[in-house]
C-alpha cells in the first residue's frame, strides 16, 4: 500500500537495545495527505537501512511512502502500527540511494 503527502514532521531517530542484545533503532515520518478529517499519519521506519534512507528526506517534501499495516492486541485492546519501508520523494529526478529500492 503506498500513502502520499508532504512530510510534516521527521522525528529524531530513537534507538535502544533488545531482550536479546540486539541494538535497535527506529525514526517516524508524519505526513498529511490534505484529507478533510484525519489528514496526519506516522509512519515509523525500523532498521538500519530504512533509518539511512531517511537522511535525504525533509520537512515539507512532497512524498510516497510503501507501508504495510499491522494490528496488535494487547490486554484487551488492539492498536495499529504503520511500517514504511520505502520512501520517494515526488517530482525528484535523483535515483534512490543504491540498495534501498
Amino acid at each position: 500500500m503506498e500513502l502520499k503527502g508532504k512530510v510534516e514532521f521527521k522525528l529524531e531517530v530513537e534507538s535502544g537495545e533488545s531482550k536479546a542484545g540486539k541494538s535497535w533503532q527506529k525514526q517516524t515520518l508524519v505526513i498529511n495527505n490534505g484529507d478533510q478529517y484525519s489528514p496526519n499519519q506516522a509512519i515509523s521506519f525500523f532498521g538500519d537501512t530504512k533509518v539511512e534512507m531517511l537522511a535525504a528526506i525533509n520537512v515539507g517534501d512532497d512524498v510516497t511512502v510503501a507501508v504495510n499495516l499491522s494490528s496488535k492486541e494487547y490486554n484487551g485492546k488492539w492498536y495499529n502500527q504503520i511500517d514504511g519501508w520505502k520512501v520517494t520523494v515526488n517530482g525528484s529526478d535523483a535515483p534512490a540511494p543504491k540498495g534501498l529500492n
